[in-house]
């Protein structure tokens, strides 16, 4: 088969970056698609960075021998403690999220920054670098949201035990005066407009589904990677199928089959 026709892979701890596959499959829509939710081990948020480092390259090498011809990590903490071990240890074009600290320190008018992610994230020396790149100047409120990212797929976006949490850890950003919010986990597009009324009018939230979309078809292009597939979606976990295909009912919005994969 030749290189360009052979799908592109996604992959994150569990089904949060459904929302980045959105805005790839928008963006690219005649590519073919695999995605790998590793729900056997959400949250990777809690998880040590030598786990996450070695699963991560374990991940990219058994999607590289199913046939991938790009990798997109489409989970913050994954690309926070894994993304360099990955790329040095694969030979695919690699995409990796990371919170849009940039865009944000360029939008602000107040000088504060909200950043909601997981606490892997936060603690990483990966962000700790980006805000000092970018946000020195800045006062950036950095809400660490345990619990959020695999309550959304457990009880829904609209549940009563979502919008709790979100009580408890927007508040700080509003009280802080924070004009805009880095949505630092790619489950948080699910639960925008509840972050949204917890903050004061005219707040920008920043989601970064659209960037890598933008990024990931520049590469495709510069490698003569773009095109030769048909919209094809495959979805997988390293879980339970039968959860999975429920939360990707409830989130994505229509019922798809998920296999079981173990890289």
């Amino acid at each position: 088969m030749p290189l360009n026709n052979q799908p592109i892979a996604v992959f994150d701890s569990g089904l949060g970056g459904l929302t980045v596959l959105r805005a790839l499959r928008d963006r690219l829509p005649q590519e073919d698609f695999f995605y790998f939710a590793d729900t056997r081990f959400l949250p990777y948020g809690d998880r040590p960075e030598t786990f996450l480092k070695e699963r991560g390259v374990l991940i990219a090498e058994a999607l590289a021998r199913r046939g991938a011809k790009a990798l997109v990590i489409a989970c913050n903490t994954a690309t926070a403690a894994a993304a360099e071990a990955i790329r040095a240890a694969s030979s695919l074009p690699i995409v990796a999220l990371e919170p849009g600290v940039k865009p944000a320190a360029s939008l602000t008018r107040s000088g504060v920054i909200g950043v909601l992610a997981t606490t892997r994230t936060l603690q990483s020396e990966r962000f700790q670098r980006l805000v000092g790149n970018h946000a020195n100047h800045l006062r950036v409120v950095a809400q660490a949201c345990p619990g959020l990212a695999e309550t959304i797929e457990e009880q829904g976006p609209h549940s009563a035990q979502v919008l709790a949490l979100l009580d408890g850890f927007v508040t700080p950003l509003a009280a802080a005066g924070a004009d805009v919010v880095v949505l630092g986990c790619t489950h948080y597009p699910w639960v925008a407009e509840a972050i949204a009324a917890r903050m004061p009018a005219g707040v920008s939230l920043l989601d970064t589904g659209e960037p890598v979309a933008r990024q990931l078809e520049r590469l495709l292009g510069a490698k003569d990677l773009l095109g030769g597939g048909h919209g094809h979606l495959q979805i997988a976990t390293s879980g339970a199928p039968a959860r999975v295909i429920a939360t990707v009912d409830r989130l994505w919005g229509q019922k798809l089959p998920v296999e079981h994969w173990e890289p």
